[in-house]
């Protein structure tokens, strides 16, 4: 055995304790990146609050940077589609100038009800996030009827 070989298991060994800690390390930086946007959502939730409306909050993301955060404007706007996730939709279209948001993601303070996953799913929304701690939705879908 050479001293060629040795080096050749050494690294061949730390390549493959990198790989085994890759995906642990991605989870672990994919979930800091939710909590940090699901607190940008939990701050529009607090603003909902504060101005007399129900306890929700949304924000979208695209290309890791926020579009826009909003407030559940129910009560406010007198607007009973006006949840958080709804405004969020909007708003972000209304900024991106674009229906589609394919490549968003849409985190909320809470599961999201029939109509806003649908609207999610209509705008072309990547992923959903919800809830603290975060719980990677995945791809919005079309509720199921009954």
């Amino acid at each position: 055995m050479t001293d060629h070989d040795d080096r050749r298991r050494t690294l061949l060994a730390g390549a493959a304790s990198a790989v085994a800690l890759g995906p642990a390390a991605a989870r672990a930086d994919e979930t800091a990146t939710h909590r940090r946007f699901i607190a940008r959502a939990a701050a529009a939730r607090d603003r909902a609050v504060a101005a007399g409306d129900q306890p929700y909050g949304a924000a979208v993301v695209k290309d890791g940077a926020i579009v826009c955060e909003t407030p559940s404007r129910v009560v406010t706007a007198g607007d009973p589609t006006a949840h958080a996730e709804m405004e969020a939709i909007r708003e972000a279209a209304r900024i991106l100038r674009t229906r589609n948001l394919a490549g968003a993601t849409l985190y909320s303070t809470s599961v999201p009800c029939p109509m806003c996953m649908a609207a999610a799913y209509w705008a072309g929304v990547s992923r959903y996030v919800h809830g603290d701690p975060p719980v990677d939705g995945g791809a919005p879908r079309l509720p199921r009827s009954s």
